[in-house]
C-alpha cells in the first residue's frame, strides 16, 4: 500500500498541477515532502517496534496512513497537499521498516538471498499497477480517488496485521531526541533547499544558505551518532564493506533509478502529448520489466557474484538513460515500450543485488541498526531522486533557453543525459568491491 501510493499518482501529476494551479514539475515537492517525512521517523520505527511491540505500531501506522490518504484527497492547494503528504510519510515510515525488521530478525545467513528476494515483489509488483490505474483515475474521475483507495486497503492490512503479527518486543533502549532532531532538521533543511532551488532557480541565495545548513546540520548529527552511548540508530554497520558500498554507490544509482517514475510520466505527457492513461500505459513496461526478471535474479548473483552483476547493470542502466534521450516523437510505440522494458529489468537487478549484499556481512545482533540506517538511507535517495530529477530538468530548461512551467521534448532528452551520468558515478564502488563480495551468502554454481 505504501509503495503503491508512491507510484500512482505520478501519471496524474499534470493533472492534479491544473487543480492547483501550479507548474505540473513543482508537484515534486508534494512527491519529496511524502519520502522526506518517511526519511525522518523511519529511525523511530526500529526504536518504537521494540518498545512497544512490532504489532503495535504496525496497526498504528496504517491507520496514520489511511487518514492522511484521506486528508490528501481533500486537499485543495500545494500546500495543504504538501502538509498532507508530510503525515502520510509519517505512517509509511513505520510500515515498511517494521514489516522488514520481523523478518530479518530471526533470519539465518543462508535465507538472505532468498528472503531478500520474495520481500521485493511487492515493491515490484505495486508499482506495476499504480501508474496505469492513477492515470485512469485521474482521467475518468477525480485524482482525489487515488487516494480514498487506501480506506478499503488499509482495512484489509489492519485485519491481516492482527492474524499474522505477534506483538513481539526487542531490546528497549532510551529514545535519542538530540540525534531524532538533528537527523530531522539536517535533512528537511537540506530538501528544501533542493526543493527551493528547482523551483526557483532565478533566485539561488536562499536555496544554497539552506542547502549548506542543512548538510552541516547532518554533519553535526553524524558526529553526535558517533559519540553517543546510545544513539538513535548506529552507524557501526558501515565499517562492514559491503554495507559501505551499497550505501555511498548505491545511493548515487538510487538517486538516478528514482527520477525515473518521476520524469517519464512528466515526458511522456508534456514532451510526448500522451494522456493520463496513455502514458500510464506506456509506463507499465518499465514495471512489467522489473518483474520479468525477477525471478532470475537469485540465480544470476549466485551464477556471477555481487560485484559482476553490479558492474555491467551499471553501464546498462546508464544506457538505458541515454536511451530514452534519443526518443523522439517519431519513436515507435514498441520501441519506446522495449527501452522502458529493458531499463525496468537492470533497475530491478540492481535494487535486488543491493539490498541483498547490504545484510551480508552483518552479524545478527546488528541487524536491526544495520536495517534502520538502509531503510533511512534508501527512502532518502528516493526523495533526493525526484528532487534531483525535477532540479536537473530545470537546469536543463535554462540551459536549453526553454520554460520551466512548459518544458518541451528537448528538454527532458537533456535530463535523461543528465540521470545517466549520474549512474555512472555509481560504477567506482562497485569497481573497488573485492571480487569475493558477499559470497558467504551466494550458492556456489
Amino acid at each position: 500500500m505504501e509503495i503503491l501510493d508512491a507510484t500512482i499518482i505520478t501519471t496524474a501529476l499534470p493533472i492534479m498541477a491544473q487543480d492547483f494551479n501550479v507548474p505540473a514539475a513543482h508537484l515534486s515537492v508534494g512527491v519529496s515532502a511524502y519520502l522526506v517525512a518517511v526519511t525522518i521517523f523511519i529511525p523511530i520505527s526500529g526504536w518504537a517496534a521494540d518498545r512497544f511491540g512490532a504489532r503495535r505500531i504496525f496497526s498504528l501506522a496504517i491507520i496514520l496512513f489511511v487518514s492522511a490518504s484521506v486528508l490528501c484527497g481533500l486537499s485543495t492547494s500545494l500546500q495543504e497537499f504538501t502538509a498532507a503528504r508530510i503525515l502520510q510519510g509519517v505512517g509509511g515510515a513505520m510500515m515498511v521498516p517494521v514489516g522488514r525488521l520481523v523478518v530479518l530478525r530471526h533470519l539465518p545467513k543462508d535465507k538472505i538471498v532468498k528472503a531478500m528476494a520474495i520481500l521485493t515483489w511487492p515493491a515490484l509488483g505495486a508499482p506495476l499497477i499504480g501508474p496505469v490505474l492513477g492515470g485512469w483515475i485521474a482521467q475518468t474521475w477525480h485524482w482525489s480517488w487515488i487516494f480514498f483507495i487506501n480506506i478499503p486497503l488499509g482495512a484489509v492490512a489492519l485485519v491481516f496485521t492482527y492474524l499474522l503479527l505477534d506483538n513481539e518486543k526487542g531490546e528497549h533502549q532510551r529514545f535519542d531526541l538530540k540525534g531524532f532532531v538533528l537527523s530531522g532538521a539536517g535533512f528537511g533543511t537540506l530538501m528544501a533547499g533542493l526543493e527551493l532551488l528547482s523551483s526557483h532557480p532565478g533566485e539561488p541565495l536562499w536555496p544554497v544558505i539552506l542547502i549548506t545548513a542543512g548538510a552541516l546540520v547532518i554533519g553535526l548529527n553524524i558526529r553526535h551518532m558517533l559519540r553517543a552511548d546510545q544513539p538513535l540508530f548506529s552507524l557501526n554497520a558501515i565499517r562492514y564493506r559491503t554495507f559501505r558500498a551499497t550505501i555511498f554507490g548505491g545511493s548515487v544509482i538510487r538517486i538516478a533509478l528514482s527520477s525515473a517514475p518521476f520524469l517519464i510520466p512528466l515526458m511522456l505527457q508534456l514532451g510526448m502529448g500522451y494522456s493520463p492513461i496513455q502514458a500510464g500505459t506506456v509506463l507499465l513496461w518499465l514495471f512489467a520489466g522489473n518483474l520479468a526478471i525477477k525471478p532470475a535474479t537469485t540465480w544470476i548473483m549466485n551464477r556471477f557474484g555481487f560485484k559482476q552483476v553490479l558492474t555491467y547493470n551499471t553501464i546498462l542502466i546508464a544506457a538505458g538513460f541515454i536511451a530514452l534521450a534519443f526518443c523522439t516523437l517519431q519513436t515507435p510505440g514498441w520501441l519506446l515500450g522495449l527501452i522502458l522494458f529493458t531499463s525496468g529489468m537492470t533497475r530491478s537487478m540492481h535494487l535486488t543485488v543491493l539490498n541483498t549484499l547490504g545484510f551480508a556481512d552483518i552479524p545478527q545482533h546488528k541487524i536491526r541498526d544495520a536495517n534502520t540506517l538502509s531503510a533511512v538511507i534508501m527512502q532518502m535517495t528516493r526523495g533526493l531522486g525526484i528532487t534531483i530529477g525535477a532540479l536537473a530538468l530545470t537546469l536543463a530548461t535554462l540551459l536549453l533557453a526553454g520554460s520551466a512551467e512548459q518544458p518541451e521534448l528537448i528538454d527532458f532528452q537533456l535530463t535523461m543525459g543528465m540521470m545517466a551520468i549520474i549512474a555512472l558515478l555509481s560504477i567506482v564502488d562497485s569497481l573497488r568491491l573485492p571480487a569475493h563480495a558477499g559470497s558467504s551468502i551466494l550458492k556456489k554454481y
